[in-house]
């Protein structure tokens, strides 16, 4: 093939993967006749000068970061269409429902990436190639890397890879690969600032970032040191997220509530009663004759209008501020020798906050042993009904209900430590006429958090304090507990039942690896170029929850102690064979092909293989396809995970009213007539599962590159290009555990003991047990495309434009349980505080005038549905009838000007607005939190201006 042949393909495809470069570096780009340096790209370990790809790998510049005007990768990663649903700073979620049902913990103030809507976990992340510490967050342990430990600072360039990959790299590579390569080569002394707020006037963040380097005969370095802080945003400050539920008022919110609700049996007249102390009233009088809703003593019933609303509480932006050191050196031993040390230090500080911690007390809501079986004395001295109130079986205690305003909302901080050592050597040698690359590599890495919570309860406390006065008087520092209206519980009180609690949680990294590839001989069509080596993995994990949580005391979610370590031994081939060459048909055709093999020391070993063809038709056209086995191997917490509590929002179909045909089926769960759920979260009990196999999965790709002549040095054209990309992911035995709401319908629909045989009701109806643990899923079954185009103008008096338009259509999403239960995430529908768009779509356009530059980015998602849920009879859903809501398709756009001004060090100012136009997001009535889904959508009230400026000397 001539140079010039695979240049202008070449050009095509680095155009698709780097125009997000612009304006710095695409709009400049001159192309030239020229022989590529070997590099290796995320996708393979074999070092060519092609970089047209074999694989799907999308680039995102430092430039293309720097427009975005994001402070986090993993919120600049969130942004690409590819992208399915991730933690971010804008879920609050710490305290509120504890741990879900994955294994991994809470997560709080992380960021992850997800592709291809197969969850996090399916994504590995790499720094330079080598794998990243799993995040922690003190609650749980973490499978998965949180992206705000690694610096915006330190990044070159983010390469995606949206194609399996686990023959390549290893286990967690199903839907993909995250490759962050790090500065290297820089020259001089260089400072960023940037200082951005929301159009309120909230949310500030702002960053510095300071960076060193230089190069010299045998070295190079980099330093890089930066700090970041985003401040809080609350949700009363915004209409849509200062109500439980949007459009539904207080209608929807909690019945524990300031005043206090108590739902009691007389012993003395038999009424049953649910009853709230009067407003203003401080010493409240119980009238027993009075044995309804008309009342004169210092009651009323309780109403919908009592409801509480805790999402005046709750944050919509969570503040987050990092702080972290970077440096790496390259040092040449010799002329084919160099050794290189890397090292990281990065300080999180998050903070999540919820509404006061509620007291649920009684059997109608169970919660813990101490609140369950609570008795209200006779003897205390603040009971206002003169008789005991007593909980549990045969109890006249039914459910109490108060929201501590006195002790402040829940408040979660997050101090999390992550530490990073890497070292290795790297060179080339020659063997004949043939030149071979190698590479030896050691990482220490570990993520250390400490969680501290504020503003939660002792359960075995307030029941003392409760209880008989004399049991009260006789344990230290006891003060009798006043529940009885709002406003009553007194400091002293609050320091005898309100605690600080510390958890605290870990993840350890030791890897070691070793490379070798080049070409192995010639074949008709070119050089048979291979890469084969080993890795060495140990994983260690632990999560210390607070004294008081592990004896059962604590009031919040419960969870147990986890600790756990395996070690893994891999080693892989990879070939990559020239077919043909310069024939009539194809200009090149080329056979990948790889294998691995991975030895876990808990479920034993793996073998994975992949197959790609590259067919080179002629200078514009390249068609490519993959076909991959991947796998995953179930996660420290996945594995060892111990019982914890996630306060999941359900609705209980046994719930009054009871839809038709149900009523019997409820009955023979033991829930009586007229049963009515009296809150939204019912506790579900979570938990890792030792029996856990690995989860397995094909991937097939097929799609074209094109780069088409006439699109080529014309008068309306630079330079354009077409990519498209078909996938396919079918999943066995993925490990997650069943939907718990789809758990608790099949339940009630079927009876049948493989849903029912974790579900306990009470004699009241209510759940009071409910096991959700992990198992080997079924299958799940993704599939779509993508369809890229990027055009380049010519440069004209008015400047240089370029177009960048990426896309991507899901056309089946689809998870069925091992028992054949189709669960309800699909292409289309919101569920569970996320949602699969059929299409998002990124365009952006960008402007380059000598010093001047400019961009306009559209991020578009179309229409979700979901179902409305206890919002059906509020005219805010939009499809009562069949109970569902639409989430119509949304489109944010973003602008940014600019200049480089040659000033103090070449300084460049930046300034720009995501949300020009101040879109809000659809309203969401499923989603837990703040009405709207926050790994979709922007905020609302999300219009932000940010100004940065770089200087370089």
């Amino acid at each position: 093939m001539s140079v010039v042949r695979r240049t202008r393909l070449s050009a095509a495809v680095r155009g698709a993967l780097l125009f997000a470069a612009l304006p710095g570096l695409a709009l400049a780009q001159q192309e030239e006749a020229r022989q590529l340096d070997r590099i290796e790209v995320t996708g393979t370990r074999i070092k060519k000068a092609e970089i047209e790809g074999q694989t799907p790998v999308q680039v995102i510049t430092r430039a293309q970061i720097e427009r975005s005007g994001l402070t986090s990768i993993g919120d600049v990663l969130q942004q690409i269409t590819a992208s399915g649903s991730a933690l971010n700073t804008k879920f609050n979620s710490s305290g509120n429902f504890g741990f879900p049902p994955d294994g991994g913990g809470v997560a709080a103030g992380a960021t992850t990436v997800d592709l291809r809507h197969l969850g996090p976990k399916r994504v590995l992340v790499l720094v330079d190639g080598v794998r990243w510490v799993n995040e922690s967050s003190g609650s749980g342990v973490g499978g998965v890397v949180d992206l705000n430990t690694i610096p915006l600072a330190i990044v070159e360039r983010i390469e995606v890879l949206e194609d399996g990959a686990s023959s390549i790299y290893g286990s967690d590579a199903i839907a993909g690969v995250v490759n962050v390569i790090t500065r290297r080569n820089y020259e001089g002394a260089g400072l960023s600032v940037q200082y951005g707020e929301y159009g309120k006037g909230d949310g500030e963040t702002g960053s510095v970032d300071v960076s060193f380097g230089g190069t010299g005969d045998r070295y190079s370095f980099f330093l890089g040191a930066s700090y970041t802080e985003q401040k809080r945003v609350a949700s009363k400050d915004r209409e849509q997220s200062s109500v439980p539920v949007p459009g539904t008022g207080v209608a929807l919110g909690s019945s524990a509530i300031p005043a206090g609700r108590f739902i009691f049996r007389d012993p003395n007249t038999g009424a049953v009663l649910d009853l709230v102390p009067n407003p203003g009233v401080t010493n409240l009088v119980y009238n027993p004759a009075e044995t309804g809703c008309v009342r004169t003593d210092s009651f009323h019933c309780f109403t919908a209008a009592d409801r509480f609303n805790y999402a005046e509480y709750n944050l919509l932006v969570t503040p987050n501020r990092r702080k972290n050191l970077f440096g790496q050196v390259r040092f040449d031993l010799t002329e084919s020798t160099t050794w290189y040390f890397k090292a990281l230090y990065n300080n999180r500080f998050s903070i999540n906050q919820a509404a006061a911690e509620p007291f649920f007390l009684g059997t109608a809501v169970p919660t813990n042993f101490w609140a369950d079986n609570v008795v209200i004395s006779a003897s205390n001295p603040y009971n206002p009904f003169g008789f005991d109130l007593v909980a549990g079986p045969g109890g006249n205690f039914i459910l109490g209900g108060r929201r501590p305003l006195e002790g402040g909302p829940r408040v979660f901080e997050q101090d999390v430590d992550t530490f990073y050592v890497a070292t290795g050597l790297e060179g080339s040698f020659s063997a004949g006429d043939r030149l071979f690359f190698w590479d030896v590599n050691a990482v220490r890495s570990a993520s250390e958090a400490n969680q501290t919570n504020f503003g939660s309860y002792n359960a075995r406390r307030f029941s003392v304090a409760l209880g008989p006065l004399a049991a009260c008087q006789a344990e230290p520092g006891c003060v009798p507990l006043n529940i009885f209206g709002a406003g009553t519980i007194t400091r002293a009180m609050l320091d005898y039942i309100q605690p600080v609690v510390r958890d605290y949680s870990d993840n350890k990294l030791s890897l070691f690896s070793a490379n070798l590839s080049g070409d192995l001989f010639d074949l008709p069509a070119g050089a048979m170029s291979f890469a084969a080596g080993v890795e060495y993995r140990e994983y260690k994990g632990s999560y210390r929850p607070d004294t008081l949580t592990v004896t059962g005391e604590y009031n919040g979610v419960p969870s147990l102690p986890t600790s756990g370590k395996y070690d893994v031994s891999e080693y892989f081939v990879e070939l990559s064979i020239p077919l043909l060459a310069d024939a009539a048909i194809a200009e090149r055709i080329d056979l990948s092909l790889a294998g691995r093999y991975s030895d876990y020391s808990t479920s034993g070993g793996e073998t994975t293989a992949k197959v790609g063809l590259r067919w080179q038709v002629n200078d514009e056209f390249l068609l490519r396809g993959t076909w991959a086995e991947g796998f995953r191997a179930p996660t420290i917490g996945e594995l060892f995970g111990a019982a914890s509590g996630f306060d999941a929002v359900l609705n209980d179909p046994c719930s009054a009213p009871i839809a038709g045909g149900l009523q019997a089926n409820c009955a023979a769960l033991g829930v009586p007539p007229g049963y009515v759920q009296p809150n939204p979260q019912i506790s579900v009990v979570t938990g890792g599962n030792r029996n856990l196999e690995p989860e397995t999965a094909d991937s097939v790709s097929a799609g074209f590159v094109w780069s088409p002549a006439f699109g080529a040095g014309a008068a309306w054209s630079e330079r354009l290009d077409f990519e498209f990309t078909w996938y396919r992911h079918k999943l066995e035995g993925g490990i997650q555990a069943l939907d718990a709401q789809t758990q608790l319908n099949l339940c009630v629909q079927t009876l049948d003991p493989a849903f029912c045989g974790g579900i306990t009701r009470n004699q009241l109806g209510a759940i009071s047990n409910f096991s959700n643990f992990l198992t080997n899923f079924g299958r799940i079954d993704s599939r779509g495309w993508d369809f890229d185009v990027f055009w380049l103008l010519p440069q004209g008096d008015w400047g240089q434009f370029g177009f960048t338009w990426r896309n991507t259509w899901v056309d089946k999403y689809e998870a069925v349980g091992a028992d054949g239960s189709v669960q309800p995430q699909t292409v289309g529908r919101e569920v569970n505080n996320s949602g699969i768009p059929e299409w998002s779509s990124n365009l952006t356009a960008e402007w380059r005038l000598g010093s001047w530059f400019a961009s306009w980015t559209a991020r578009h998602k179309s229409d979700l549905w979901e179902l409305c849920g206890n919002a059906r009879t509020f005219p805010v859903c939009r499809d009562p009838a069949n109970n569902r809501n639409r989430l119509g398709s949304t489109t944010f756009h973003d602008l940014q000007f600019g200049v480089n001004t040659g000033w103090w060090g070449n300084a460049k100012f930046t300034l720009g607005v995501n949300n020009v136009f101040q879109k809000e997001p659809p309203i969401c009535l499923s989603c837990t939190l703040n009405g709207y889904d926050a790994s979709n959508y922007d905020i609302p009230g999300g219009r932000f201006w940010y100004l940065r400026a770089d200087f370089k000397l």
